[in-house]
């Protein structure tokens, strides 16, 4: 899944977006992987990536939102993209989570795009 990944950064050109939530959950998963959070911590910088911050209405609409897909089931770091995605219109999301970001909408049931292949 790395080179897909990589693949489909390599020729990207905007500007990438996260929550400080979601480089929480990837430096736990990287933490047992040599040199991985140093690694994600690098593309960070060097992509110029974004992160946003979260508010306290942030939380409480994320939780809201766990509460809604609980069936999903999502997680705080999906719900606080999907908040993002609502924020700034975004509908482009690069993601191995595939099964959620099918499922989950955003306001008016507006569907996420999914950039990795399947």
């Amino acid at each position: 899944m790395h080179e897909a990944v990589a693949s489909r950064l390599e020729g990207f050109s905007g500007q990438l977006v996260t929550t400080s939530a979601v480089v929480t959950e990837v430096m736990y998963f990287l933490s047992d992987v040599p040199h991985g959070p140093v690694s994600f911590s690098e593309l960070l910088l060097a992509s110029g990536s974004r992160i946003e911050q979260l508010t306290v209405a942030d939380v409480v609409a994320a939780a809201e939102l766990m509460n809604q897909y609980s069936d999903t089931p999502m997680d705080f770091a999906d719900a606080t993209l999907v908040l993002l995605g609502e924020k700034f219109g975004i509908v482009e999301v690069l993601t191995l989570d595939r099964r959620g970001f099918t499922t989950y909408r955003m306001k008016k049931n507006k569907a996420f795009r999914l950039v990795l292949p399947a």
